[in-house]
């Protein structure tokens, strides 16, 4: 990949079964996210794949979110796993992937954003203040909304995760 790529050469699409291998490599290198198994991003890619988004330059993967409608709030994305390599960050990439996923189809309707994220994650917070300053809307932050005591990991080995909501939005 060329080291001077810029934002306009990205391209932001919605995934394919075909892009489940790349987005796990993704996750898998990316030290600090959940890892999940080959066949959960396969399911994301083929059954959620309107609520889920790749970053490509140059044909590689470089990026992704993944995502799905709440079914008791259809009107609320909730966005679960963000990655962007770091070959490619400071170029507002994880903001674009969510928007597009806002974005695409038009007629979507999604007015809230949500995601857990951990208190020390500030990249992740300072992604969502961003689209609540973008779309001048309020952000919530629901402190201890997933416990670090609930996770199956040792102790100690999971933060809690907050729950932050961005809405409503006015796309």
């Amino acid at each position: 990949m060329n080291p001077n790529s810029s934002l306009h050469e990205v391209l932001i699409r919605h995934p394919g079964d075909e892009d489940a291998g790349a987005i796990w490599r993704l996750v898998e290198n990316s030290g600090s996210l959940d890892h999940n198994s080959f066949y959960c991003y396969f399911v994301l890619c083929h059954f959620f794949y309107a609520t889920c988004a790749v970053a490509e330059l140059e044909g590689v993967v470089v990026g992704f979110v993944s995502g799905f409608r709440q079914p008791e709030q259809p009107d609320t994305l909730f966005v679960w796993q963000v990655r962007v390599q770091e070959k490619v960050r400071g170029l507002g990439l994880a903001r674009r992937l969510i928007e597009f996923v806002l974005h695409d189809p038009p007629d979507r309707q999604i007015r809230f954003v949500e995601a857990t994220i951990s208190p020390d994650n500030q990249a992740s917070q300072a992604l969502f203040r961003s689209l609540a300053s973008t779309y001048k809307t309020e952000m919530l932050e629901i402190a201890g909304f997933l416990p670090a005591a609930v996770f199956p990991a040792a102790a100690g080995q999971h933060e809690q995760e907050n729950l932050f909501r961005v809405g409503p939005l006015r796309i």
